[in-house]
């Protein structure tokens, strides 16, 4: 047998174990594909000096890159298991950040006068005992098919119709086409994004089940439970509502059975065999609480102390992998092939690239003797454990301040992002202070990188953007207000932050929806006026290789002092900063 090289080993691994999207995190528009970046232009890497762990010394009341640092590597350590929601890592993290915000100050504003509001955060998973049949013959559940359930489906001899491509809205049928039929649909070549699923059963409400065929490496992270908020107050959408028709993942091997002809010849509203489904799901509070963590400034003005400019982050991450990774070789390979991370899921390396993988994996090994080590946990240190940190940075400071400012600042560090939102989603919905009192929200999310090794994101054309010293993304900042946008600008001019704000990710239609996929959404529904600061996306989103070792921390200080500097400002005006645009249906869909 030819022998396979560590990388194409690890090739096979990151298909199948690479963390996934959260499924509710990254809302696909209808009718729209993201843009797939072209090969990533070689860019020499940053040096990475930094320590894989570093002992906490004590914190200043400035904001400063060795208090980050020291901040980081504590709530980024292996110790919190990638802090995903409802878990013992998550409970941990929220207990150090309860702690800290104890410790420099903070009034709780939390439940029952603590630092902590628990979301009714439960899961739902499919009842081990449930069957998909074709033609006689039981699918093995886990090879060639998976689901985290919904809707209970107990049902014979359902009619299988093919349903068309996913992202090519003009071949989806109509739902009277659908209904109460398996419709199955198939991914694009070079899909497998996570992001695909989020959605996907809108195209066909009234079905007995809808199948994705083309995404095999998800089969293990859809099979896993999945997450949602027992909320009556929460839309359907985002408290994952157990009526929608249940998404399965089909192999294509199953897929096969399904039709009598290969679905690449197939047209929409091809039928196929008559399959019998029977699905039932278990429901199950998580087994740790799931948390927002909650804490004030009060501010100094005896009227406008009773308005508040919030400030956030969200403090959970995707969590432990089944099986560990070779980290060096996944950083490489994911660096050079999937430049955006788990955006890229799906890329595949090219003969060229396999080469250049292998040399520099070659290299590496030869000046790093002895540093190979597998990997299992996402340790979320840019998603987002950078916003988290640089959050309690900001209030450390503020809460320094002799004079503080005339409006109080409302910290909260979310939980639940990675599960679509879900904790910005219940504050919002039962703010603990009163909901038209917050004034303005700012979301700090992935600041922790930015240079030009790596691609920030794309486009709207689908072109790669990268980072620079002064780069920093700004989201949603005249969505809602005009002033608020100008705002931020004359702050960076005024305090001579001297940054390079990129809009590009802003742009309306974007198909990476950024402006719908973190917590300053869940504000801005509510005509909250919010902008959302980022340095951007990077090869090691949601994956293993998010380490606090290849954090920009000199970056990370500076745009933690820009917003400090903009909600001082904000904090401090006369009169709240005016709306520009009508305020959104807070139950409606976002679209950017």
């Amino acid at each position: 047998m030819k022998r396979c090289s560590l990388v194409m080993i690890m090739l096979v691994a990151a298909a199948v174990l690479a963390p996934a999207l959260s499924l509710a995190l990254a809302p696909a528009l209808a009718g729209a594909q993201t843009p797939r970046p072209a090969a990533i232009t070689v860019v020499p890497a940053p040096a990475t000096a930094l320590p894989l762990k570093h002992a906490p010394e004590p914190t200043t009341s400035e904001i400063t890159a060795k208090d980050l640092m020291t901040r980081l590597y504590i709530f980024a350590d292996d110790s919190m298991m990638g802090r995903e929601a409802g878990t013992l890592g998550n409970m941990k993290g929220t207990d150090y950040l309860a702690r800290e915000a104890k410790r420099i100050g903070l009034i709780p504003a939390g439940d029952s006068g603590t630092y902590f509001q628990t979301i009714p955060f439960k899961t739902r998973s499919l009842d081990p005992a449930s069957t998909v049949v074709v033609g006689g013959t039981p699918l093995t559940l886990g090879t060639d098919w998976a689901t985290a359930g919904g809707a209970a489906v107990d049902r014979s001899d359902v009619p299988v119709i093919f349903g068309g491509t996913v992202g090519d809205s003009a071949s989806m049928l109509p739902p009277d086409q659908t209904a109460g039929k398996l419709v199955v649909l198939r991914m694009r070549a070079g899909g497998g994004n996570p992001r695909a699923l989020r959605g996907i059963a809108r195209f066909a409400p009234q079905a007995a089940a809808v199948a994705l065929v083309g995404a095999d490496q998800m089969m293990g992270a859809v099979g896993r439970p999945q997450t949602f908020l027992d909320d009556p107050q929460a839309a359907s959408a985002r408290a994952g509502a157990a009526g929608a028709p249940p998404l399965l993942i089909v192999s294509q091997a199953a897929a096969a059975k399904l039709f009598p002809t290969p679905l690449d010849q197939l047209t929409p509203g091809a039928a196929g065999a008559m399959v019998s489904l029977k699905l039932a799901t278990k429901v199950e509070p998580v087994p740790f609480p799931a948390r927002n963590v909650v804490g004030i400034v009060r501010g100094s003005d005896p009227t406008l102390r009773n308005e508040y400019v919030a400030i956030g982050a969200h403090n959970d991450h995707v969590g432990v992998n089944a099986r560990p990774v070779d980290h060096d070789s996944i950083r490489i390979y994911n660096h050079l092939v999937r430049p955006g991370g788990a955006e890229n899921s799906g890329n595949q390396a090219t003969p060229e690239q396999q080469t250049q993988i292998n040399t520099m994996l070659a290299e590496w090994r030869s000046a790093h003797p002895g540093s190979a080590r597998l990997d299992s946990i996402s340790n979320g240190a840019d998603d987002d454990g950078s916003g988290s940190v640089s959050v309690l940075e900001i209030a450390e400071k503020m809460a320094s301040l002799r004079t503080k400012p005339k409006r109080s600042i409302l910290f909260v560090w979310h939980v639940g992002e990675e599960k679509g939102l879900l904790g910005a989603a219940y504050f919002t919905d039962h703010p603990t202070v009163p909901r038209d009192a917050v004034v303005a929200q700012l979301n700090i999310d992935m600041n922790g990188r930015g240079n030009a090794w790596d691609v920030t994101g794309l486009s709207k054309e689908g072109e790669a953007l990268r980072g620079s010293p002064k780069y920093l993304q700004l989201v949603g900042s005249r969505r809602l207000s005009t002033e608020l946008g100008d705002l931020v600008e004359k702050v960076n001019i005024d305090g001579k932050h001297g940054f390079v704000f990129d809009y590009a990710m802003d742009a309306n239609s974007h198909p990476m929806n950024i402006y719908c996929r973190s917590d300053h959404y869940e504000y801005a529904r509510y005509g909250i006026p919010i902008t959302f600061f980022t340095t951007g996306g990077h090869s090691d989103y949601h994956q293993v290789t998010d380490e606090p070792m290849y954090i920009d921390y000199d970056r990370m200080a500076h745009v933690s002092n820009l917003v400090h500097d903009v909600a001082m400002r904000v904090a401090n005006l006369d009169h709240r900063v005016a709306l520009s645009a009508p305020k959104p249906d807070p139950r409606g869909a976002c679209r950017q």
